[in-house]
């Protein structure tokens, strides 16, 4: 037997609706639902998280239904669920047959296509979407994301913004635009942009934060903490503001106040382990070590695979002259993070200062392989052999430093004291007078390293030629 027509619009209804569908499938019986009751029974079962079910009722919609659309797109949703991705690509095609103007066919065809790599078939499917859907924000936001992964930024901006368009309030569209200028690195575009955002939507807090987030990066420190104020004014549990607040602080060097705000992201979210650290490093700066410490121990108790704050931890050992007890936690940083050219330079510094020269070197051209361009590691890698009396060594490893870096005036001034301390006299002329072509401002550096070139009339004869 057939049931009237029956249709409902709340809860009550819905769950009645369902009840009355599974008294049919217990009673082996047929009951008549319009299409719109069915889709709201397939929902309640891909609500409950029971996508067979909700196939299943597809398919008696569809007995009753044959030329709906909808339930084709329903079932292609179904498959994409239970991972039948070449049944849902034919659900779709026979949608498309009855109904070639619904925006939702090609949504979720875009969305089979792109997950499959196949991103320029995707676009082609979501730009029709575009063609049919009154809202179109979410369909930009796809269409930008897929320039993103083609590594397309500058169209991914065009799409976000059509999004921002649509719906000015579109958090994501938001985020995603910083991302793609920071990408770019088009940090003054992104300013105007959210500043033009800002004059017409002057309460969205993501503006505001975004618009900190382009002043930091480009060193505005003052303008960052500016913005941030705002969005934490309009939202006053975000969190991610004062985070980040305490950024702009530490980029002031105001360490204090930037402590202080860390801590107030504590009012909102639980405490975690970069928070930890970045108070941690606010400690250091301030030469308050044990304090530094502590903070670095709690942030590596709540995550202990958290590379720098074991090594923040060793710094603090470090400049207590605790060199071996700092072994231990550079080391454990480099276990977690072995690529990072600041924790291997620590390693050799430490193992420098203990004497344990062989140890040293290796750790030392370890950052000569990651950070050629670092200018100190040839200076202290050089020195360590020049203090050992291994001269020629030095000025070897000064050498090469110079064919990497030609324009750094501190290995050229190095290298004069090392060749006047090796009796390369005229070798030593030429280099300082490279130096001083390239940076006179300089020229303290040679004294520094070795002062009693001040007493040599030749090397101040030329200085003043220079300088003069």
């Amino acid at each position: 037997m057939f049931d009237d027509d029956f249709e409902f619009d709340s809860p009550e209804e819905a769950l009645s609706s369902v009840e009355r569908y599974e008294e049919m499938i217990r009673n082996k019986d047929q009951y008549f639902f319009d299409a719109d009751a069915f889709e709201k029974i397939i929902d309640y079962y891909i609500e409950k998280n029971d996508p067979v079910k909700a196939l299943q009722v597809v398919e008696y919609a569809l007995s009753q239904h044959p030329y709906a659309s909808g339930f084709f797109v329903k079932q292609a949703q179904l498959f994409i669920m239970t991972n039948q991705t070449a049944k849902a690509f034919k659900m779709l095609e026979k949608a498309e047959t009855l109904e070639t103007s619904n925006p939702d066919i090609y949504v979720l065809r875009g969305n089979l296509l792109e997950n499959q790599d196949r991103h320029e078939e995707a676009l082609e499917n979501y730009q029709k979407a575009l063609l049919f859907a009154e809202e179109t924000d979410e369909i930009c936001l796809q269409i930008a994301y897929v320039y993103q992964n083609l590594g397309a930024y500058e169209n991914a901006i065009v799409y976000l913004k059509r999004c921002l368009e649509a719906n000015m309030e579109h958090q994501d569209a938001l985020y995603e635009l910083a991302f793609c200028y920071d990408v770019l690195d088009k940090q003054e575009e992104s300013i105007h942009f959210y500043e033009q955002y800002i004059d017409e939507e002057p309460y969205s807090y993501a503006a505001w934060y975004n618009l900190g987030n382009a002043y930091i990066k480009l060193e505005m420190y003052e303008k960052a903490i500016d913005a941030y104020d705002y969005a934490i004014l309009i939202k006053e549990n975000f969190a991610a503001a004062y985070f980040n607040k305490g950024n702009a602080l530490v980029g002031l060097e105001r360490y204090m106040d930037a402590i202080n705000v860390y801590r107030q992201t504590f009012e909102y979210e639980q405490p975690d382990a970069e928070t930890y650290c970045c108070m941690g490093e606010c400690y250091e700066k301030l030469e308050m070590m044990d304090e530094a410490r502590s903070f670095y121990k709690k942030a590596v108790k709540l995550d202990a695979r958290l590379a720098e704050g074991w090594f923040g931890i060793g710094v603090t050992l470090d400049f207590e002259e605790r060199w071996f007890e700092s072994l231990h936690f550079y080391k454990k940083a480099l276990e977690l993070d072995n690529a990072n050219p600041e924790y291997w330079f620590a390693l050799g510094d430490s193992y420098s200062k203990l004497g344990n020269v062989e140890e040293a070197e290796q750790a030392y051209e370890k950052v000569m392989e990651l950070a050629p361009d670092d200018i100190e590691i040839w200076l202290d890698y050089s020195s360590l052999m020049f203090e050992e009396g291994k001269n020629e060594e030095a000025i070897g490893i000064l050498s090469e430093g110079i064919k990497i870096n030609a324009q750094a005036a501190e290995l050229y001034y190095r290298m004069v004291a090392y060749l006047f301390a090796n009796g390369q006299y005229q070798e030593a002329i030429n280099y300082l007078e490279q130096a001083l072509i390239s940076d006179p401002e300089k020229s303290e550096l040679l004294f520094e390293y070795l002062p009693q070139l001040q007493n040599n009339k030749v090397i101040i004869d030329i200085l003043n030629r220079y300088i003069s």
